[in-house]
């Protein structure tokens, strides 16, 4: 019988980033002849936590991936039995995903449970050690998650710098974040905007995700309302659900005078309407104040988008500058100025650098990274 592995994290019917990146990785160790069950969450987050409108998909189920519902992240009697139910498939490896400290006790108990096996061991992929919004606990409930693991894969050189402040011994390596290839085929630029309903000629920048504070969307709000930049006629399409209070940036777009040149579609996008937003921007915009690693980015590579990132974090480390995009400092004056440049340039300039880059980030090497590092732990 083929190997078991388990992926524990989000999936459907879970919605989000996290959830299409494990089930694509389901999909890339089943392609290579592994057995792959995920085990997601019934409950994810409680409310307080969730700022968005829903935690769960309308979209049918992805075919094909054994998806388990059963962790509470809430629930320690459910943590031990979840624990045991894994034990007892006997996986030769198990795959864990870590964002976010709240996660760490359920986590971390259900690891220490599986591991009573000796046989199993535990990969950690890492997508936060130090989260963006800090809570009173953090510290602690991660330093718990962190011992009950054998190894860590990290998706930014931040966050293996961050993991090593906690555990300097444990075998951990950096792989870029995969392009995501489960979206779809990229679409003419035109159909997109007409699926959209949006002008075939204007030129329009993209801001794609969840809205949060450190995704600096008012910091791109104000490079909008600069003069050069409101004389070449460039609108900003926002698509993605607000994670915060809208008020705050429908008052500022309407106090710059923005409201006929930014496009809002701040409900959640599905997995479904990804490729028109992608593929109908002109440009994809990442305006953050701070980060680690961003999914957006490699959304951007398989559409075959030009970006503009913010030289914070790990965003510059995927797109070369004036090659695949532009970077600048994460302060209007210098975002207008580097839209500017992307369209002095033009689109048809970064294309050929954005197919030779993206060769370099395919699911098989993050398969082979993880691998390696379970082959090398010592039980």
């Amino acid at each position: 019988m083929p190997p078991l592995i388990v992926i524990i994290g989000p999936a459907h019917p879970l919605r989000g980033g996290l959830a299409s990146f494990n089930e694509r990785l389901a999909r890339q160790f089943a392609s290579t002849g592994h057995r792959v069950i995920i085990y997601t969450f019934s409950l994810q987050y409680p409310g307080f936590l969730f700022p968005g409108t829903t935690q769960y998909s309308d979209e049918p189920a992805p075919a094909g991936i054994d998806i388990r519902v059963r962790i509470n992240s809430v629930n320690p009697l459910n943590w031990w039995r979840v624990g045991r139910e894994i034990r007892a498939l006997r996986p030769s490896l198990l795959i864990v995903r870590y964002w976010l400290p709240f996660m760490g006790p359920a986590l971390g108990t259900i690891l220490r449970l599986v591991r009573r096996h000796a046989d199993t061991r535990v990969v950690c992929i890492a997508d936060n050690i130090i989260p963006h919004e800090k809570r009173p606990g953090d510290r602690a409930f991660t330093r718990y998650f962190i011992g009950a693991v054998d190894a860590f894969v990290t998706m930014s050189r931040k966050v293996l710098e961050d993991l090593r402040a906690f555990d300097a011994q444990k075998p951990a390596r950096f792989v870029a974040h995969p392009l995501y290839d489960n979206f779809g085929e990229p679409v003419d630029r035109n159909d997109a905007r007409k699926a959209l309903g949006l002008p075939t000629d204007d030129k329009i920048i993209l801001f794609f995700g969840f809205i949060r504070p450190y995704k600096g969307l008012d910091i791109l709000l104000d490079a909008m309302s600069v003069t050069r930049i409101r004389e070449e006629g460039i609108r900003l399409l926002v698509a993605g659900e607000f994670y915060e209070d809208s008020k705050p940036y429908l008052d500022q777009i309407e106090r710059l005078g923005l409201t006929d040149r930014v496009i809002l579609h701040t409900a959640f996008i599905p997995d479904s309407k990804v490729k028109y937003y992608l593929c109908a921007a002109d440009l994809v915009v990442q305006p953050y104040r701070s980060a680690t690693q961003s999914g957006v980015t490699p959304l951007a590579y398989h559409f075959g988008k030009p970006m503009l990132v913010t030289n914070v974090g790990a965003l510059a480390d995927m797109v070369p500058h004036e090659q695949v995009g532009i970077v600048t400092a994460p302060d209007p004056a210098a975002i207008a100025s580097g839209i500017q440049r992307f369209y002095a340039l033009g689109e048809a300039h970064f294309i050929p650098y954005i197919q030779q880059e993206k060769r370099k980030y395919t699911w098989l090497r993050l398969e082979e990274t993880i691998q390696s590092l379970a082959d090398a732990v010592q039980k």
